[in-house]
């Protein structure tokens, strides 16, 4: 408490008057103490100085309190700006201090005031703005990341935090002490960029393959006084736009690949017969049909590409109506019987008794497409004395449903199987998983497969393939019953 008397305003001011009067009333005591005895006489000069000695008391405690009193009335408002002041250093930006004058404290406090209010405003504009800038980073669908000078992530909105600890935990250093210490901190595939982007201090883009994925990258430098201090990533998934040019081009490399070796054909043929190289009539009679052969599978191929084009555009759309699945199966197993024959194939039905299958909506044409399909490839690809099995049954996915929820159709062979690792890319457009096998022998376009995976789409189905090599491969399809129920 006495520290604080002598550290205090009040006290300083307090303690000066106090000792200003002391010294005044000192040294008018030692003078008129003098003139007291030469001008009155022994018993009258005592009673003099009895009456001046009370009266410097009295005056000496009357300045003492109005010294007190005058030094409080200047430092309770500097007690309450300092309180406020603390106060707004804690964050209460709505404080303010009552103004009790119209002089110059009272023109501190006004002035305080006034500067509270700019203060608070400014908070709520800059806390309005982070919170706008917190709402579009929130709802970016690109991940967006913002790293300090020592490569450590600062920032991050969600995709991005995301996207950050998925590849922080992807094992990019060999050495398990140099991975802990890149945590949190700039991964693998952008080093390269970030390091650039924060020695050259320009933006820089790239694009960057991790796994499977393909992501493009824009970064820029955050600098401050000309140095740079870290740098901002923007990073936007890209594979399917990568995957989708890709198929374009090999699109177009396989359409122009297809089409070559018919049209080649054709021209070689024709120049024949034009030239008189056919002397007999059977002579003319095999190259007229080898040009028949190659027009009807450009026909065929031309009428493949259409098909998958109008499917993938939309533009096919389905008739679903009631379908009996078993009539369906049995009229394609009765279409390949003689086919299956010649070839010394055994092609097995098999069918549930009852109820029989059937479904609430298909179309019927699409699915008899996708039967032929299917059971052509494995026709062409299962050897003479083997077995073919064309089955389908009732299933159940989904354990909360009292009735079948879709039916199962399998077509499998004992033909040469697929390679496992061809497996994921069979259904796309002119995939051949047999690289040796000649398109002219095979009699398929490439493009089957991929009409057959749009049909069953179409049909919010599912098509799982099974394969090893010399056990043959099976296709088992998932049709749902009812289309208002698919399959997830």
């Amino acid at each position: 408490m006495k520290l604080w008397v002598w550290r205090s305003v009040v006290g300083k001011l307090w303690m000066t008057i106090i000792v200003l009067v002391a010294v005044v009333l000192l040294i008018l005591g030692m003078f008129l103490l003098q003139y007291i005895d030469i001008s009155f006489q022994d018993t009258t000069s005592h009673q003099v100085k009895v009456l001046f000695v009370f009266t410097g008391v009295i005056g000496f405690l009357l300045s003492t309190f109005f010294a007190f009193f005058l030094s409080s009335k200047i430092t309770q408002p500097l007690i309450e700006l300092k309180k406020a002041a603390s106060s707004i250093s804690m964050g209460n930006y709505q404080t303010r201090v009552p103004i009790r004058s119209t002089d110059e404290l009272g023109d501190l406090a006004h002035a305080f005031n006034r500067m509270a209010g700019d203060l608070d405003s400014l908070i709520k504009d800059l806390s309005h703005e982070k919170d706008h800038l917190s709402s579009v980073l929130r709802s970016m669908s690109d991940a967006v990341v913002t790293f300090d000078a020592e490569g450590c992530i600062t920032m991050s909105n969600p995709p991005g935090g995301q996207l950050m600890t998925r590849w922080n935990a992807l094992d990019w250093a060999d050495d398990d002490d140099e991975k802990d210490s890149k945590k949190d901190r700039v991964p693998g595939p952008l080093r390269e960029l970030y390091n650039r982007v924060t020695v050259d201090g320009v933006d820089s883009s790239d694009k960057i393959h991790v796994k499977n994925g393909v992501w493009s990258v824009v970064m820029a430098p955050l600098k401050s006084n000309d140095s740079v201090r870290g740098a901002v990533a923007v990073m936007r998934d890209v594979t399917e736009e990568f995957m989708l040019e890709k198929l374009r081009r090999d699109f177009v490399a396989n359409v122009s690949h297809e089409i070559r070796t018919p049209l080649s054909m054709l021209q070689g043929y024709s120049e024949a017969l034009l030239d008189g190289l056919a002397d007999s009539k059977e002579e003319r009679d095999e190259l007229v049909q080898v040009i028949h052969d190659e027009s009807v599978r450009m026909g065929r191929l031309v009428k493949d590409l259409l098909d998958l084009a109008r499917m993938e555009a939309g533009h096919s759309e389905l008739k679903l109506v009631p379908c009996d699945i078993d009539s369906l199966v049995r009229r394609v197993h009765r279409k390949f019987q003689a086919f299956a024959k010649e070839r010394d194939i055994r092609l097995i039905c098999e069918l549930p008794d009852s109820p029989p299958l059937s479904v609430q909506a298909a179309d019927e044409d699409r699915l008899e497409q996708v039967l032929t399909n299917l059971l052509d490839n494995a026709l062409r690809h299962t050897p003479s004395g083997a077995a073919i099995m064309l089955s389908g049954q009732w299933a159940q996915t989904d354990s909360e449903w009292n009735s079948p929820s879709h039916i199962e159709l399998k077509i499998s062979d004992e033909g040469e199987g697929i390679p496992e690792d061809d497996l994921p890319y069979i259904f796309e457009r002119f995939y051949k998983a047999d690289k040796s096998r000649k398109r002219g022998t095979s009699g398929g376009t490439g493009l089957g497969l991929a009409i057959v995976k749009n049909i069953v789409d179409g049909h919010h189905g599912r098509i799982l393939v099974d394969s090893k090599i010399g056990d043959g491969t099976t296709f088992t399809l998932l049709l749902p019953v009812d289309l208002d129920h698919p399959l997830s």
